[in-house]
C-alpha cells in the first residue's frame, strides 16, 4: 500500500538491553549502537492511505498515529519492532491487526498547529488494552543535514523494514521512502505513559529528538515470511 507521513516527532531514549530482549518475538535480536539499546516514541499523522492500484478511500485514508518501537535485526537486516501502534482510525486499526498482526490500538487523538508549534494528544481507548497517554507540544527549527551512516542519528531513523508476528510466524515487511528530512526541535514539552504501558521504567533523562521536515511518500510491501 501507499501512505504519506507528516509532522512526525522522534523521541529516543536508551534502555537497558536486558529489559528489552525478553519483550521481543523469538528470532529477533536487539540492534545495539555502541553498547546501548534504544526505544522511541513517535507521534505523527498520515494521509493518502490506499492499496496499490486503488485510490484513497474517504473512511480509511487519514489517521493520526503514535508508535512505541525498538531496534532489532534478523540475520543482519536491521528493522524496527513495534511494542504498540496507537491510531485514531478504528477501521485502520482493525485492518492492520488482521492483515499484518501488528499491535494496533484504538486511541482518541488530536493534532493542532499554531504558527510554528505542533500540539499532539493521544489517549488509548482500546478495550482490554493497558492505559496509555501522550500529550506534547513541539516547534520545528532549522533543517538538519543528512546523518552519515555510522552515526546514532542514522541508526535511529533510517530503518526500512519492520518485523511482526502473525499466527506464530515471524515476517519482515519492507518499507520504501526517500531518506528522512529532519529538523531541530526548538521547544518541547510533553507528558507520556507510553513506555510505562509496556512495563518499561519511566525515562530518567531527556530524550534525543528529531522532528520531520518535509512529508514522506511511503510504499509498504507485502509481508515476507522468514
Amino acid at each position: 500500500m501507499y501512505q504519506r507521513w507528516g509532522k512526525l516527532l522522534f523521541l529516543h531514549w536508551p534502555v537497558a538491553a536486558e529489559l528489552l530482549q525478553p519483550l521481543l518475538a523469538p528470532g529477533l535480536r536487539l540492534d545495539i549502537f555502541e553498547g546501548r539499546a534504544w526505544v522511541s516514541v513517535t507521534p505523527f499523522t498520515m494521509w493518502g492511505i490506499r492499496p496499490i492500484f486503488f485510490p484513497p478511500l474517504p473512511v480509511l485514508s487519514q489517521s493520526h498515529e503514535l508508535n512505541v518501537r525498538t531496534y532489532v535485526h534478523v540475520e543482519g537486516v536491521p528493522g524496527v519492532w513495534f511494542f504498540s501502534l496507537d491510531a485514531s482510525n478504528a477501521l485502520a486499526v482493525l485492518g492492520a491487526r488482521l492483515s499484518l498482526g501488528l499491535p494496533y490500538f484504538r486511541a482518541r487523538m488530536r493534532l493542532q498547529e499554531h504558527q510554528a508549534d505542533i500540539h499532539f494528544t493521544s489517549t488509548r481507548m482500546h478495550p482490554g488494552a493497558p492505559a496509555a497517554h501522550f500529550e506534547g507540544t513541539w516547534s520545528r527549527g532549522e533543517p538538519l543535514p543528512s546523518p552519515p551512516p555510522d552515526t546514532l542519528d542514522f541508526f535511529l531513523v533510517e530503518r526500512y523494514c519492520l518485523y511482526t508476528i502473525r499466527r506464530g510466524q515471524l515476517y519482515r515487511v519492507r518499507i520504501f521512502h526517500r531518506p528522512w528530512s529532519l529538523c531541530r526541535v526548538e521547544r518541547l514539552s510533553f507528558t507520556s505513559s507510553m513506555l510505562e504501558s509496556q512495563g518499561l521504567p519511566a525515562p530518567s533523562e531527556d530524550p534525543l529528538l528529531h522532528a520531520q521536515g518535509e512529508s514522506l511518500r511511503v510504499g509498504i510491501w507485502p509481508p515476507e515470511r522468514l
